[in-house]
């Protein structure tokens, strides 16, 4: 019986008249990822790079939010053409490559995502999930329509070469990491320091500048509105996990604060 594959994260942001909002899925757990798949968002991002998530979680992930709207992204742990070939074949339709810092680089991505004679990606259609198990008619012809590639600049040297990188060809989308970004800079932990805010900006720039849809992580409100202005087309605000420590850490202050001892500390 044929099978039918959903549109790709590519398909999503063309056919959005607004910035598609999203979050990050860290936990490893798919009965975490159905809670955030019926959030009301737009995308997710299950992340293989710094997760405790290998092929069978993020199988059971892609199943687990797959009757949901929200469209799953999957960030590999590297630019590996192993890896890639193995999350594709699990049935992933849009990957995010971390750690994109050159043209060169984003071009052996996008050879790992697609099958010979214009790229590297090997055949297993007919044992995988990716074309149903065959069962998705012109699979292996039409691979390249039902698969979106974003790559991620987090360098200093990526933001000077975002441009290149965006006008390869089979790039989807750039996506912004301030944090790794920050650590290039020489100010770790600091996202929000003016130089990676006016960094971020000049790749954001140089992305639409070729047409190209480009996306960065922003926890902070302000910063994240500040992206939005400046053009970004998708935007991570969240984290599973960074909202259950916040969630529960609430729930502690607010009803088992830390007991005081009455005579204060010892001198």
């Amino acid at each position: 019986m044929p099978a039918h594959l959903t549109p790709t994260f590519r398909d999503a942001l063309a056919a959005s008249p607004r910035t598609l909002v999203g979050m990050w899925v860290c936990s490893g757990s798919p009965l975490v990822a159905e809670i955030c798949a019926g959030s009301g968002l737009d995308w997710l991002l299950i992340d293989m790079e710094h997760s405790p998530n290998g092929l069978e979680s993020v199988l059971a992930q892609l199943q687990a939010v797959a009757a949901y709207p929200p469209t799953p992204v999957v960030r590999v742990p590297a630019s590996d053409v192993v890896t890639i070939k193995q999350v594709l074949d699990l049935g992933a339709q849009n990957l995010l490559v971390p750690m994109v810092s050159s043209a060169d680089e984003a071009r052996a991505a996008v050879e790992a995502v697609r099958y010979p004679p214009r790229g590297r990606r090997g055949v297993g259609s007919a044992l995988s999930r990716s074309a149903r198990w065959n069962r998705v008619d012109g699979y292996l012809e039409h691979a390249d329509e039902h698969v979106s590639l974003f790559v991620q600049i987090e360098t200093v040297e990526g933001v000077a070469a975002a441009g290149a990188i965006a006008a390869v060809d089979g790039v989807d989308g750039v996506f912004v990491g301030p944090s790794d970004l920050a650590a290039s800079m020489g100010v770790l932990g600091q996202q929000g320091h003016p130089d990676v805010v006016a960094a971020v900006l000049r790749t954001v720039e140089a992305v639409r500048a070729t047409g190209t849809p480009v996306g960065v992580n922003a926890f902070d409100p302000a910063l994240a509105r500040t992206y939005v202005d400046a053009g970004a087309a998708f935007v991570l605000v969240g984290a599973d996990v960074t909202l259950l420590a916040h969630g529960s850490e609430a729930l502690a202050d607010r009803f088992a604060p830390p007991a005081v001892d009455p005579d204060g500390p010892a001198s």
